[in-house]
Formats: C-alpha cells, sequence, structure tokens
C-alpha cells in the first residue's frame, strides 16, 4: 500500500541485556535532532510502531550549506490514528492477561511517518535507536532488527536474501496483481489504461499486472506513473492523456495520496465514463464514497483485504480523550480535528474545545470499526510479536535454548487459492526460518517457502495425450505399411509390381515399418538402453529406406537411358542393386557404432531450462555424431531427389522417378523445418518435434511411392498390363 521505505513497520525491540552489552558493541552515531514518540508508555519490552499519523509535510528549502529546517506535518489522518489505537489496545490486552506473558509488562513508542521517505527512515531509526544521538546497541543490530509490517504489500518485499527480517501479515501485491489481471479478462475487458503510484507500491504491482494481463490476452494501451510530489502541470499531462485514450477500463494501483491528487485533478477535468479498476490501497477507503466522486468512480471494482471483528475495540476507541495526558500534543490535535474545535481559540466565530465532547456522538473513520482489515494486520502483528516473546522466555524458563522449539520462529504461513485473490494468514503452528537455504538439485521449495519438496519430473510418457497420439500414428503408419506389402505380395505377378522392382519395393515396405515403429523408442522414461537404441535405430531405419529409394532410382534412370533393352540387364541387376543398398546401409551402421563407441547418448536430469521441473532427456553424448547420422540421412536424400529429377519426364505412361521426386520434396521439406524446430522446443516437446518429423516423412514417403500403384492394383487393374506400362506418351 506503499513503497518499501514507506512500510508500516511494527518492530520488536528488546530493552534487555541479555544479548550484548555497551562494553561489547560498536557505536553508531545519529546526526541531527532525535527522533520522538507521539504516543508512549514504558515496559518490560518495548513495541515500536510508526504510522503516517498526519498525511501533509513541509518542503523547506534545502540550499546543501545550512543545516535544513525541521520537517512539519500537519492534517491528521484518522484512519491511520485508528491503526495506532489498535497497537495500543492489543498491547493494552495482552498486559491484562494471566496466559501470554504473564508478569511481563509491554510497552509502546509511536512514531509518524507523514507517509514519506524521509520522516519515514527516522522513525525506524528512532524506534530502535531511542533518543540518544549514541546507542549502545551493534551497528548490525540495525540492519537485523525483525520488523512486521500490516500495511507493506509490495512483492519485492518478499526477497529473503534483500530483507530476511521483515515479515507481514497483509497478502503480497504479487498476488493482487495477478488477481487483478483475471478479474479484468473475466468481464472480457481487453484493452485497458493503467496508471501506478510511483513508487515500489505501484511499480512492483503495476509491473505484475501488465506481465499476468498479457497471458491473459489483455492489452494495455499505456501506462503512467504519477507521485503525490508531482506538479501540478504533470498531474494534468496524465488525466489529458487518460481523457485522450480509447481504452475505457482504468486499472489504478496507487496509494491513497497519489488518488486524492488524480482524483482532483479529474474532477477539473470533468474526467468521466471510465470503468476503474482499483487495488486494495483506495478500493475500500471511506472519504471516496461519497456524492463527490460519485461521477468518476461509481461501480469501480477491485479486491479487498480480509474484514474482522476485533472485541472491544469501538469502547477502547471511544475513550480516547486528550485527559488521558494532557500533556501530548497528538491527542489535543486530534481532538480539534474531530470536533472542528480548539482549545486555545481567538478567532472570532471558532468554536471551543471543552475536553468533554463524546467521540460517541460523531462519525468518522477513527470510529468506524465496521471494515477492520488492516486495524486487524495490526492487530495480528501485535500478537504475532508477544508471541514470539512468550516463547523466548518460555525457552529461557526451561534452560534448554538450544532445542529445535526454542528457536526464533517465523509464526506466518501463505496460504494460496488459486483465481480467487490469496490471503497471508497468520499461525502460532507453523515455523519457517529466516535464514533461507537453497534447496537440493532435485527439489525446490513449496508455496509457503517452508520446506523442499521433490521437483516435477517431466518426460514424453505413452500415458499423456501426446503421447497416445504419437503412438496411434506410429502403430496406424506401420499397420498400413504391413497392408501395403499385403496388397504387393498378392499382386507380385503382375507387370505393375515386376516393373517397380518387387524385391526393393517389398525392402523399402520393411524399412518403412521400422520407421514407423523406431518413433516409439523415443517415447517413455529415458534409460541407457532406450537413449543408445532410438537414435541408432532411427538412423539405420531411415539409411535403409534411403538405400531403397536410390538403388530404384538409379534401376530406372540406367533403364530408360539404356540404347538397347538387352543391355539393361546385367546394368540392372539384382545383385547390384542388392550390393549398392548394402554398402549405403553399412556406412549408417559404421557411423552409428562410432558414436556409441566414442560417445553414447545417456539419460540426463535437465535442471537448467525450468527451475519448477526436472526434464529426463536423452543427452546426444556427442552432438557430432547425431548430425553425422542425420547429415548421411541427407546426402541420400539428396542424391535421390537429383537424380529422380533428372529422370522426372522420360517416356513412360508409368514413370515411377515422379513420384519419388515428390517424396523426396516431402521428405526434404520435413526434416528441413526440424532442425530449428529441434533445437528451440524445451523439455518433452523436442522429442515430440522429432517424433513427428519421423512420421510424417515416413507417411510421405509410403503415400507418394505406394499409394498410386495400390489405386491401380486395386481400382483400375485394366491398366496392370506390360503393353499398358510400356506404351508412349
Amino acid at each position: 500500500m506503499s513503497d518499501s521505505v514507506h512500510v508500516m513497520l511494527l518492530l520488536l525491540l528488546l530493552f534487555m541485556g541479555t544479548y550484548g552489552t555497551e562494553e561489547d558493541t560498536a557505536q553508531c552515531k545519529m546526526l541531527g535532532s532525535p527522533e520522538f514518540p507521539l504516543l508512549s508508555k514504558k515496559g518490560d519490552f518495548t513495541i515500536g510502531g510508526t504510522f503516517s499519523i498526519h498525511s501533509q509535510i513541509s518542503k523547506p528549502p534545502l540550499s546543501f550549506t545550512d543545516t535544513p529546517e525541521p520537517l512539519i506535518c500537519s492534517r491528521i489522518n484518522f484512519r491511520e490514528f485508528r491503526f495506532a489505537q489498535t497497537m495500543i489496545f492489543a498491547i493494552e490486552e495482552i498486559n491484562n492477561s494471566s496466559s501470554l506473558l504473564p508478569n511481563i509488562s509491554i510497552g509502546y513508542k509511536v512514531f509518524d511517518t507523514c507517509g514519506s521517505t524521509l520522516p519515514s527512515t527516522r522513525a525506524v531509526m528512532g524506534a530502535m535507536n531511542g533518543h540518544e544521538r549514541t546507542v549502545g546497541k551493534t551497528c548490525s543490530a540495525l540492519d537485523t532488527a525483525p520488523g512486521i509490517s500490516h500495511f507493506a504489500t509490495c512483492a519485492c518485499l518478499s526477497n529473503r536474501k534483500d530483507y530476511p527480517s521483515f515479515f507481514r501479515t497483509i497478502p503480497s501485491d504479487y498476488y493482487q496483481s495477478r488477481a487483478l489481471a483475471k478479474l479484468v479478462k473475466h468481464f472480457g475487458w481487453t484493452w485497458v489504461g493503467a496508471i501506478r503510484s510511483d513508487n515500489d507500491y505501484g511499480n512492483d504491482g503495476m509491473a505484475t499486472f501488465i506481465r499476468a494481463a498479457n497471458q491473459e490476452g489483455v492489452c494495455v494501451e499505456y501506462s503512467e506513473a504519477i507521485s503525490r510530489t508531482d506538479s501540478s502541470e504533470e498531474v494534468a499531462r496524465v488525466v489529458r492523456l487518460i481523457r485522450s485514450s480509447s481504452a475505457r477500463v482504468l486499472v489504478a494501483f496507487l496509494a491513497q495520496s497519489e488518488l486524492d491528487i488524480l482524483l482532483e485533478e479529474a474532477l477539473n477535468q470533468n474526467l468521466t465514463g471510465l470503468q476503474w479498476v482499483g487495488s486494495e490501497s483506495w478500493i475500500t477507503a471511506g472519504h471516496l464514497a461519497n456524492r463527490r466522486y460519485s461521477g468518476i468512480l461509481s461501480g469501480s471494482l477491485g479486491f479487498t483485504i480480509r474484514k474482522a471483528k476485533i472485541s472491544g475495540l469501538r469502547d477502547f476507541l471511544l475513550q480516547v480523550n486528550p485527559s488521558q495526558d494532557p500533556q501530548n500534543n497528538l491527542l489535543r490535535e486530534f481532538w480539534e480535528a474531530a470536533f472542528e474545535c480548539k482549545f486555545q481559540s481567538s478567532a472570532l466565530g471558532q468554536t471551543q474545545c471543552t475536553g468533554s465532547e463524546r467521540l460517541q456522538d460523531i462519525n468518522n473513520t477513527f470510529t468506524d470499526v465496521s471494515q477492520l482489515r488492516i486495524s486487524n494486520c495490526v492487530y495480528k502483528a501485535v500478537y504475532a510479536v508477544a508471541h514470539a516473546i512468550h516463547n523466548i522466555l518460555k525457552c529461557g524458563q526451561s534452560g534448554d535454548r538450544m532445542n529445535q522449539t526454542c528457536i526464533w520462529e517465523e509464526n506466518f504461513e501463505a496460504k494460496q487459492v488459486k483465481g480467487h485473490f490469496h490471503e497471508l494468514l497468520f499461525y502460532i503452528s507453523h515455523s519457517d526460518s529466516a535464514e533461507c537455504s537453497r534447496c537440493p538439485l532435485e527439489y525446490w521449495s513449496n508455496d509457503d517457502r517452508s520446506q523442499c519438496v521433490p521437483k516435477v519430473i517431466e518426460f514424453l510418457s505413452f500415458g499423456e495425450t501426446m503421447g497416445v497420439l504419437l503412438t496411434i500414428f506410429s502403430l496406424f503408419g506401420a499397420g498400413l505399411t504391413l497392408v501395403v506389402s499385403c496388397v504387393f505380395f498378392r499382386f507380385r505377378h503382375t507387370p505393375l509390381v515386376k516393373a517397380s522392382n518387387s524385391e526393393l519395393s517389398f525392402l523399402l515396405l520393411f524399412s518403412l515399418s521400422l520407421c514407423f515403429l523406431c518413433s516409439l523408442t523415443f517415447m517413455g522414461q529415458p534409460t541407457n538402453w532406450s537413449c543408445m537404441l532410438r537414435h541408432t535405430t532411427f538412423g539405420i531405419a531411415f539409411a535403409l529406406c534411403m538405400s531403397c529409394i536410390l538403388a530404384k532410382t538409379i534401376a530406372v534412370v540406367i533403364a530408360f537411358k539404356a540404347k538397347r533393352p538387352a543391355n539393361t540387364v546385367p546394368q540392372c541387376s539384382a545383385p547390384l542393386q542388392r550390393t549398392s543398398v548394402l554398402s549405403c546401409t553399412l556406412m549408417q551402421v559404421l557411423v552409428c557404432s562410432l558414436w556409441l563407441t566414442l560417445a553414447p547418448p545417456y539419460p540426463n536430469k535437465n535442471t537448467a531450462h525450468a527451475t519448477e521441473r526436472i526434464i529426463l532427456e536423452c543427452d546426444l553424448g556427442s552432438p557430432v555424431g547425431f548430425w553425422a547420422v542425420l547429415g548421411y540421412i541427407g546426402l541420400l536424400a539428396g542424391l535421390c531427389f537429383m537424380l529422380a529429377f533428372l529422370a522426372r519426364k522420360l517416356p513412360d505412361n508409368f514413370n515411377e522417378a515422379k513420384f519419388i521426386t515428390f517424396s523426396m520434396l516431402i521428405f526434404c521439406a520435413v526434416w528441413i523445418t526440424f532442425i530449428p524446430a529441434y533445437v528451440s522446443s524445451p523439455g518433452k516437446f523436442t522429442v515430440a518435434v522429432e517424433i513427428f518429423a519421423i512420421l510424417s516423412s515416413s507417411f510421405g514417403l509410403l503415400f507418394c511411392i505406394f499409394i498410386p500403384k495400390c489405386y491401380i492394383l486395386l481400382l483400375k487393374p485394366e491398366r496392370n498390363t506390360k503393353k499398358h506400362m510400356m506404351g508412349r506418351n
């Protein structure tokens, strides 16, 4: 609800000698005047709280030559004053408890941040240091003092490395921003504008919203930032931009101070007709629900912090009176603002304060306890501190300070409810160290960062949808190849099958069936054997396939280029074809053997690609071996294509070279496309891309070379004659 410097902290301060003395600590010096609390009470332990009790601050000139004038805060904020009184109420409840911290008193110090960076820093330092210029506390203690925030929602504060001792009782904006994106998408608003506070709260929250919106398909026309210190001209420019834009939905991730400035300028420019989507900092603000802003904010949507009832709080608030501490200026200022009077009035017509006025008779954000949201976060934070002190003292009394149950505990648990707004709930039952340790390589932290859980194991399995589909296509291709083989065997004595070189055709069909079935070796959990088998089977099967097609192509070219048919017999003999097929295939077998001998593929757990899961994959062992196998197949395919292309216009009613040319075009197109897809696909999709390429090229070869022949054999038997086969076009 404000940036990381403006965080409203509840700091646990142990003013006891147990943890060190002045003699053994370094001295930290504070320059300038000390910061005094506006409300305070002594106790055995002191809880310091910082609140934006005033909403305006003076801007003294900075000459950098003279000591700056002191900052003056004004305009009391009733809501923040209620937060401070809620803290005091919780402390008084604990002091009166017989079960929690019995015989121990808790004091408090309430500081004012004025909603600004410099006073916030001074307030926090004052809470930790006390009033003295030289403090008997170690310098490192200033960095490690634990803080519990009731108001700081910036997701950046969840970084345990940068903020190891920061805790909170309010949800992180990470969840709210994502929820807002889903809310916008739910109503079909896909073109929106965005405005944010120019601080960590607004910048981080809006950055998360924009990322989530992009994932939901929501486009952001503009994203502007404003600060309450901006000039009026800058705020007017932003409002003009909102008016002139085409987006009619405005997502406002703003703190209340920036929203107030924006609304005033929106009134000046008569900005209406927008659907506002707001962050939790202002969406439930009571002072905005009035006639003045109704024309602008009517129908606004957003998520709120869960409200609660705090028994006895209203009665406690109604007892606040300057008479409780007549010397306290803050109580007098509050009373004057609440009843619009003055204790020392000199102006004509100014109402005199008597101190006997009754808070029951007025209604403002201080006395309104119907929407206790942030107040409840303050209340829980105080009790978190009290229980922590109670546990430490209990451990000290037991004499077993090293016991696991006696270690300082962070008593919070983040409970995530997906599609809904996530809320951080407080518990004494869950412990989580403030010091984070890295999980082992095969583990990662759970949602509340309390323990390491095994990462999800990912591989292309037979049971998932994609695996089932690929398996079906693979078996269908093998089955279809078997059917074609049966058809060819049935008509093996016909002229068409003989002209197609039946021996090479059956060998080609056998190799195609291997191509279809080898894709199955790529699925399932990788093992040593499966990793070595998948690539070698694939390489040899396709080498055999390409060798058969190359032999068929050479036979066609030689047959038609011969001057006399008689001379073609020895040149196209079966032994020569078998020798060429065997030689080309053995070359691939040699390459695969060298690959398996020198650097075989092996199963690997890839944890670098994704932090939340482990990808089980087959490491190539030697990329050179893989690309050599693939390159050799490409070489054979290129030779087939070149020879078939040259023979495509040879005279014949059935010129097989034309079908081989077309099949090689498809084959080359598939595998050329495969290379960039294979390199860029993540995880199991790499395997899926390779299987897809194998199946696509195999189906291409089967359909282009054999389906036209099956068409004639089964449906056009009159063309299956020697006369028709030898006819000239």
